[in-house]
């Protein structure tokens, strides 16, 4: 749309969306501290500096911001231009050398450090497979009906990015990302019974897979079963493959209706590892309650139903399936998280998105919400002649 100048009228970006985001950066860095504090200040390794974790969240949540400002003041149409093809595809080559170059932490080579700061290739994999995936459905229109023409080629790509990840093993980011390539696809107006067909053959691979791994490395995999199985019960192995889980369900039993309040976490004292990580949310549990987690959870809902409405508001086709794709990410990764941690599901080891410690992770997030709020100007959007 255009004034009377000739130039573009950009909208504004959505406030509620914004202010949610602001709101759920800054909790995250309060839990941070709260969760971490009592490790760094015993440990030499940090400096016995209680807000070591916490004045490197507050740099990362900085450099996310800064990339959620810069992208949410580009059209979101320039992000299917060559800059963001080449991000897509250089985030995805690069899960292909991770596995030899990686240093490998807990069983799993996901991480490049550089000057002693660690980078998970993964996370900037999604937002550039987003990206890409959004590109490829939108430029395929009615042709994405087709299988063979369409979906094939939307499944290729996605199980080679799927099978790059698991090499390194990563099961968490594998599942993550191949649900949010589904939503995607039945955002695009994939055919229903192609899509269902082709995801029963891919979990087939998918089993095939992990039974020749487990032919290969029968040790290994024995541990990655126990440890996968054990949520339904983790009180039988309560020492090894269920301690993170009887540790995180000690906390949520502790916190109560209304919380041990504040700071006053007992599981943090080194008993529950990296309580500011995949297990920040037992924390919160644990110090705010029942009420206090409850209050949390409806604020994230409505975090993910506002960015739900960005992505329906847009009237290009190809915002609606990135804004979609992007909410799809979050709501999965916090699905796959407060499930683990509550023990609903197996614990696959994932951030619990804005809220956990983690540089990559909160600095991906923070450039999906600039992307997702670039979406939003566009129904903001107004024709404002320029006065005088």
């Amino acid at each position: 749309m255009k004034s009377k100048t000739g130039t573009v009228s950009r909208g504004r970006p959505d406030f509620l969306l914004l202010v949610l985001i602001l709101l759920l950066v800054g909790f995250g860095l309060v839990m941070v501290f709260s969760s971490s504090a009592s490790t760094a200040v015993s440990d030499p390794r940090y400096g016995y500096d209680a807000l070591y974790f916490t004045k490197r969240q507050i740099m990362f949540a900085f450099i996310g911001m800064a990339g959620m400002f810069i992208l949410m003041n580009m059209p979101y149409m320039s992000f299917q231009k060559k800059l963001f093809t080449w991000y897509a595809v250089g985030s995805i080559a690069l899960l292909a050398v991770v596995p030899y170059i990686a240093t490998e932490v807990h069983g799993a080579r996901s991480w490049l450090y550089i000057g002693g700061f660690g980078i998970q290739p993964t996370e900037f994999a999604k937002l550039g497979l987003i990206l890409y995936l959004g590109r490829l459905i939108a430029k395929k229109g009615e042709t994405f009906r087709d299988f063979k023409k369409g979906l094939l080629p939307v499944f290729i790509i996605l199980g080679v990015v799927c099978g790059l990840i698991m090499r390194q093993p990563d099961l968490g980011g594998c599942l993550i990302i191949a649900a949010t390539a589904g939503i995607m696809m039945v955002g695009g107006g994939a055919n229903m019974k192609q899509l269902a067909s082709a995801g029963i053959l891919s979990a087939i691979g998918a089993s095939l897979f992990l039974a020749v791994s487990a032919l290969i490395d029968p040790e290994k995999s024995s541990y990655r079963v126990n440890r996968f199985t054990s949520y339904m019960h983790p009180l039988e192995n309560a020492q090894e493959s269920g301690f993170h889980l009887v540790r995180s369900l000690g906390a949520l039993g502790h916190g109560g209706l209304t919380g041990a309040g504040f700071g006053q976490s007992v599981q943090k004292l080194d008993y529950l590892p990296f309580p500011y990580n995949d297990f920040i949310f037992s924390i919160i549990a644990e110090e705010f309650g029942f009420i206090g987690s409850a209050v949390f959870l409806f604020v994230f809902l409505l975090f993910l139903w506002r960015g739900l409405i960005v992505a329906l508001r847009c009237p290009d086709i190809y915002g609606t399936i990135v804004g979609t794709g992007i909410i799809g990410l979050i709501g999965i990764q916090t699905f796959i998280n407060i499930g683990g941690v509550i023990g609903a599901i197996p614990i696959t080891g994932v951030t619990l998105p804005f809220i956990s410690y983690g540089g990559s992770s909160i600095i991906v997030m923070l450039m999906c919400m600039g992307v997702l709020l670039s979406i939003s100007r566009e129904y903001y959007k107004t024709d404002r002649p320029v006065k005088g």
